[in-house]
């Protein structure tokens, strides 16, 4: 079996533009970052989005060891894969790196209720979940919530909104050495 690393992009709701963080590491290594496309960005189903996530570990599980990389909502669908996934689909993941977790439990965006209640099992690889201090999405005590829960390290980036195209990251360097370091 090669030994290639594939990077997962898991985008939260409404996806990741072209100005993303996520979507400029996918066109920087197109052959190694692959972003797991979502039927409806905009209506999320859960079955469907975790479906979507297992088939695509699955698929990249062939080529080598497999890390996700996941924003917002892309972190709620990883917690809620893990808590459902197959018996053995997980090993293939070698970590996850969970950047601005959106405490859908707290949101009243009617297209998320879906996802509730955020899962708050162990996630079985190495993982470290990024936050803002003002990130209008999750609270710094709910972000360091999710990190505990989940048995992850937990970064707090600063004061940088949502971690996304508006928060001016640009190609987010920081982000790509947390990355390199799982």
């Amino acid at each position: 079996m090669p030994d290639r690393t594939t990077y997962l992009i898991l985008p939260g709701y409404q996806n990741s533009g072209p100005g993303h963080w996520q979507s400029r590491w996918e066109a920087a290594e197109p052959e190694a970052f692959r972003r797991v496309e979502q039927a409806d960005w905009d209506h999320p189903e859960l079955t469907d989005w975790v479906a979507r996530v297992d088939a695509a570990v699955a698929g990249a599980a062939a080529e080598g060891p497999v890390v996700l990389v996941a924003h917002s909502l892309g972190c709620v669908t990883v917690a809620r894969w893990v808590a459902g996934a197959p018996a053995g689909r997980t090993a293939a993941v070698r970590g996850a790196l969970l950047v601005a977790p959106a405490d859908i439990d707290t949101a009243e965006v009617p297209e998320l209720f879906g996802f509730r209640p955020v899962a708050l099992d162990p996630l079985p690889f190495p993982t470290v979940v990024v936050s803002s201090t003002d990130d209008p999405w999750v609270s710094p005590e709910r972000a360091r919530e999710f990190a505990r829960a989940w048995g992850a390290r937990h970064v707090e980036a600063g004061a940088y909104g949502h971690l996304n195209a508006d928060s001016g990251l640009g190609d987010w360097p920081e982000g790509r050495k947390l990355l390199a370091e799982l």
